[in-house]
């Protein structure tokens, strides 16, 4: 009779293969490297994981409740929208620097290693922020806070595509030198000067009307 895993082995084969996925991407990570790495049996790992896919499957969960978490603490409360803002960038940060894994997983999905279950991991994934940000973004403008002259669900998916951006330029490999090439090494290092760079940027976006803005005639 199997020896039943405690939690925190359960949570340390989860790292082992969020580590993996990570690196080699879901179809070429070896789950005999991954068991070996964990200190189990490929028969033990498949008594608690429906085999390589279900495996997968669980590592992408333990990586999305983190990034649920995160989302959740930044919008929670009354907050208006560039301080809902700032916490999810420094989150992202954070994030980082805690768990670069989860954000190299992310990518990788995203670059199409997983085309198969593209609709499928789409929904899971960018539901939970989709979700998040049109929220409370159109709380925003129905308050007044923001601009009224814009699309909810539009600026959702750009606010988006600039923090998901910041997530891969402090974790993966060519993102980081493209952050290097645009903005100088010593910027990777100085998060201060990020958040409040940043937050200028989406300041003018969610406050200046287009009415507003001069055109040359």
């Amino acid at each position: 009779m199997l020896k039943k895993l405690s939690e925190a082995k359960l949570q340390e084969i989860l790292e082992t293969g969020i580590s993996e996925f990570a690196a080699h991407g879901p179809d070429k990570a070896n789950i005999n490297v991954i068991a070996k790495k964990s200190g189990v049996s490929v028969g033990v790992l498949y008594k608690y994981y429906d085999g390589k896919e279900g495996f997968f499957k669980a590592c992408l969960k333990q990586a999305l409740r983190a990034l649920e978490a995160a989302i959740e603490e930044a919008i929670q409360g009354d907050d208006k929208i560039l301080v809902r803002a700032e916490k999810l960038i420094r989150a992202i940060q954070r994030s980082a620097k805690e768990n670069p894994n989860y954000n190299v997983l992310y990518h990788e999905i995203t670059a199409g290693s997983s085309q198969r279950h593209a609709a499928t991991l789409a929904a899971e994934i960018e539901g939970i922020s989709s979700r998040a940000y049109v929220g409370f973004i159109a709380k925003a403008q129905e308050d007044g806070d923001i601009r009224k002259d814009i699309n909810p669900r539009l600026f959702a998916f750009f606010f988006d595509n600039m923090l998901t951006m910041l997530q891969f330029s402090y974790s993966c490999e060519y993102y980081r030198e493209r952050f290097k090439i645009y903005c100088g090494e010593e910027m990777l290092a100085d998060d201060e000067r990020v958040v409040q760079e940043l937050l200028k940027f989406f300041e003018s976006a969610f406050t200046t009307e287009q009415s507003q803005i001069p055109h040359k005639r």
